[in-house]
């Protein structure tokens, strides 16, 4: 079976936002036909649960994953592709999307193509342009220069992909996944491949993401490279320590030559001093948290479940 005739299972986490998400049922019946198969995963609404006729009535299959509380969008993707992985065999491709229509399911047949090479695991979406404030932009700018500096990666993508069957599995293994999506991605090691897509408007209502959490989302992307960060943090930390003693000395050769004016060498030396003692404990401590940073606490291949409180089907595969 090619990736092209292959069913397409679309993961997407839904929060309080039915309408949307309803009209993306629609388009994805309208462009993928029977193709697609749908599980949505309800992270914990309260004012807009999601029911599962809206699936049906877009004429699809597909389950809704209904969450015991609210986990967070990363989680809520983590669950779905965790049920996926558990529910499906290699004759599916899984497609990752947000449900409020800024990932086309028109883009989905040309992420999908991307897969038909056996050197591609998965596929990931990465935008053309953004109709975004200059805040954000100024943000995102900031965001990639800073996560490229210290983990040592580019990320230019988001949660919209699509990926084979053995590489969800591999994603669904790793803790990481829980944390940030494409961060994950980038360090499981799968051959990915990039494909430039345009965004679309929001069907319906509110981003509900505020700067706060995007800042928060972009913190999470560095967590899953903790020990990259630690250590060029410490690296930073270690030269700036050795530039301190060499400051120092030159500052005693200078006094002991009688170049230093009074006061000045005091004052020198002790500046130097407190930047080389805060930096050699920065690195100790970074040192000391680099061996905890992977001891935390793993989620096992089937602990989605404890975040399940029930599951919705709208007809079977």
């Amino acid at each position: 079976m090619t990736m092209a005739t292959a069913q397409k299972v679309v993961v997407m986490p839904v929060y309080e936002d039915v309408e949307a998400s309803s009209r993306l049922f629609q388009e994805l019946a309208r462009t993928q036909g029977s193709d697609a198969y749908v599980v949505a995963v309800d992270d914990g609404s309260v004012r807009q649960p999601l029911d599962v006729a809206a699936i049906t009535a877009a004429g699809l299959g597909g389950v809704v994953v209904k969450l015991r509380r609210n986990v967070g969008h990363q989680r809520a993707i983590a669950i779905g592709l965790s049920y996926v992985a558990e529910h499906f065999d290699d004759d599916v491709v899984v497609v990752v999307m947000d449900s409020d229509g800024e990932d086309t399911p028109e883009s989905i047949t040309e992420l999908v193509s991307g897969l038909a090479s056996p050197d591609v695991d998965v596929v990931v979406g990465a935008r053309k342009s953004r109709v975004e404030s200059l805040k954000f932009k100024t943000f995102y700018l900031v965001y990639k220069t800073l996560f490229s500096l210290l983990s040592g990666r580019k990320i230019s993508f988001g949660n919209f992909m699509a990926a084979k069957m053995p590489a969800v599995r591999r994603l669904a293994s790793m803790q990481e996944l829980w944390t940030h999506v494409a961060a994950c991605v980038l360090g499981s090691k799968l051959r990915v491949q990039s494909c430039p897509l345009d965004r679309g408007p929001r069907y319906a209502g509110k981003s509900k993401m505020n700067f706060v959490g995007l800042a928060l989302h972009g913190f999470r992307a560095l967590m899953v490279f903790a020990e990259d960060v630690l250590v060029r943090v410490g690296i930073a930390c270690t030269l700036v320590a050795g530039l301190s003693v060499v400051g120092g000395v030159t500052a005693m050769v200078l006094k002991a030559a009688g170049f230093a004016t009074p006061g000045w060498f005091s004052l020198a030396f002790g500046i130097l001093l407190l930047v080389f003692l805060q930096t050699a404990a920065l690195t100790l401590i970074i040192l000391m948290l680099s061996g905890m940073v992977r001891s935390g606490g793993v989620l096992g291949v089937g602990s989605y479940r404890e975040f399940v409180d029930e599951v919705l089907y709208a007809r079977e595969r």
